[in-house]
């Protein structure tokens, strides 16, 4: 009796595709990047199985365009910084204002799980549901301008602000400069 191949069921298929490519640095996908998982699917039919992958936990949608794979368990204590450089791949964009600032203990209290970017993009604030906020300022700043002023953090997957540097911005925003410890501005910068 010969053989006959069953179909793999398109959820199957996502999540095969999804197990193979996956992995603790690559844990965040676009509907673009898991569109070529089901090239054959109707538009409708895929964005259908999006939502039942969502609703299933296996793909958690983070923002609007981007979904993490929660079967590698990424560490998310980075995942905003990972999330704003996915969203803006194609901008230039660098961690700066209240988040480089605190990072180096200028300023003492910012939100929990919100972030501040520099960003050739527009400005904008991303709701991430649970995981926080990313929000992207305006800048007609060029990296070849500033490039001395910044350095590629590779556990946030971006570049930082020097303390100078996110000083500067923050007056350029017009940022409140009320929480700046002044004293360790001085120190620093």
């Amino acid at each position: 009796m010969p053989s006959v191949a069953i179909p793999i069921q398109p959820l199957a298929r996502l999540y095969r595709g999804l197990d193979a490519l996956a992995s603790a640095e690559r844990y965040l996908f676009t509907p673009a990047d898991m569109r070529a998982l089901l090239p054959a699917m109707s538009d409708a039919a895929y964005r259908a199985l999006l939502s039942r992958a969502a609703k299933g936990g296996r793909l958690q949608r983070i923002c609007r365009g981007l979904y993490l794979y929660a079967p590698v368990r990424p560490d998310t204590g980075r995942l905003l910084f990972h999330a704003a450089a996915r969203l803006r791949a194609h901008e230039f964009n660098y961690i700066s204002l209240e988040t480089a600032l605190s990072d180096c203990g200028i300023i003492s209290q910012i939100p929990q799980n919100w972030i501040t970017l520099m960003s050739s993009g527009r400005s904008s604030e991303i709701d991430c549901g649970r995981w926080g906020t990313i929000e992207f300022i305006h800048t007609r700043q060029k990296a070849a301008t500033i490039g001395n002023q910044l350095a590629y953090d590779e556990l946030c997957g971006m570049w930082r602000a020097y303390p100078a540097q996110a000083m500067r911005d923050m007056k350029a925003a017009k940022r409140s400069l009320e929480l700046v410890d002044w004293s360790v501005v001085d120190e620093l910068v």
